[in-house]
């Protein structure tokens, strides 16, 4: 799988841009602030419909323009499929797939995969559980795109049923009549149905990927061991069967609904979920025996980046041992080597040599190691040319 050509108008920094691309390593070199990111972002888009830098889509669209629009043409197995979206702020987006529109956006999704590590990456480790929730889905998303419309249906529910909660709590407070509550067991039966759908997948997705990632921070850290996990709120220990995580799903809304009436919120499900990384520390660090601890908050700089790393090459060993269903993914690294020290540059850069595309974007030429060097553009003013 690869991008073969990229076409922009208004997105972010460029009015119009249109860049042909090979196969094997692209770079994008030129100073900071010129545009380069802005292009494996585009592409990023394509793959997921969303950003890796903004939660909405108003700062894609170039000040003072109505909308933007991002085509890529994808080569898989020698066949090439034109996938199109206009991002329309305030607005429904709109998608196209081989120039015919397609009913919802989501309907391009596993049209392209992408893995993308940036230096945002590092908050998978050091951020919120949300961080790794987002994570967890957008690979859920790649390896199966029809779980795009499970997490759609679960905010739709999940957004309807807070409102009920929220409006029942007012009323509360302030002694008046509150909403008929008759239908909240109906929105409770909806929630456990597509929530336990979604925790077994990502329980599933987790079991294929924690030795991956064990592997991959072996790799990157020479040595050192990783375990990921899942802390659900549906129950201490969740059942793998989807069947059975909607029984417990519903027995942990019971649970909460008076709490919840209380503060007008829905308080048990995968939007409060966790994502477990655990790794061994260094001997005597922070007066810590070795063993397995939380990464959040105990592990070093570089050990955060090494675990950041190995999920995100994880991810991508995961989704080429899939090529069967999806083609390998192309590989992009947004200026992630100035912010690796030299040895884990050097081993970065000979995992991923062999990958069938790879956009590197970096300030300099140094920045890109020498095992991958390939096509390479310098962007500057807004321009890209090659170089």
């Amino acid at each position: 799988m690869r991008v073969t050509h990229l076409s922009l108008a208004d997105f972010r920094s460029y009015a119009s841009l249109e860049i042909a691309l090979q196969g094997g390593v692209t770079a994008f070199v030129g100073p900071n602030g010129q545009g380069k990111t802005n292009l494996v972002e585009a592409i990023g888009y394509i793959a997921t419909l969303d950003s890796h830098r903004v939660a909405t889509d108003q700062p894609l669209v170039r000040f003072g323009a109505p909308r933007a629009i991002v085509r890529a043409n994808v080569e898989r197995e020698g066949r090439t499929q034109l996938v199109e979206i206009e991002l329309n702020p305030g607005g429904a987006n709109r998608a196209r797939l081989n120039r015919n529109p397609v009913p919802r956006p989501r309907e391009v999704l596993g049209v392209l995969r992408t893995v993308l590590f940036a230096p945002e990456d590092l908050a998978l480790v050091k951020g919120d559980p949300g961080e790794r929730r987002r994570f967890l889905d957008e690979l859920l998303v790649a390896r199966w795109p029809r779980y795009a419309g499970v997490r759609a249906d679960y905010d739709r529910v999940l957004k309807q049923r807070n409102t009920l909660l929220r409006t029942a709590a007012m009323a509360r407070r302030n002694k008046t009549s509150g909403p008929n509550l008759t239908t909240l067991d109906a929105w409770d039966h909806h929630l456990a149905k597509v929530g336990g759908e979604l925790v077994g997948a990502r329980l599933a997705l987790i079991s294929a990927l924690s030795p991956l990632v064990d592997k991959c921070y072996a790799e990157i850290a020479e040595g050192g061991a990783t375990r990921i996990g899942y802390r659900s709120t549906l129950s201490p220990e969740p059942d793998p069967a989807v069947d059975v995580l909607t029984e417990q799903f519903l027995a942990a809304l019971g649970e909460a609904r008076a709490n919840e009436l209380d503060r007008g919120i829905t308080l048990v499900g995968p939007h409060r979920d966790e994502m477990v990384l655990e790794l061994t520390s260094s001997a005597g660090e922070a007066g810590l025996s070795a063993g397995l601890m939380p990464a959040r908050g105990y592990a070093s700089h570089g050990e955060s980046w090494s675990y950041a790393l190995a999920l995100r090459l994880a991810a991508y060993d995961l989704l080429r041992s899939d090529g069967s269903e999806g083609g390998e993914p192309v590989l992009i690294l947004d200026d992630v080597f100035a912010e690796l020290d030299a040895k884990r540059r050097r081993r970065l850069a000979e995992r991923v040599s062999g990958a069938d595309q790879v956009l590197i974007t970096a300030a300099v030429d140094a920045d890109v190691p020498e095992q991958l060097i390939g096509q390479k553009f310098a962007v500057a003013g807004g321009l890209v040319s090659a170089a």
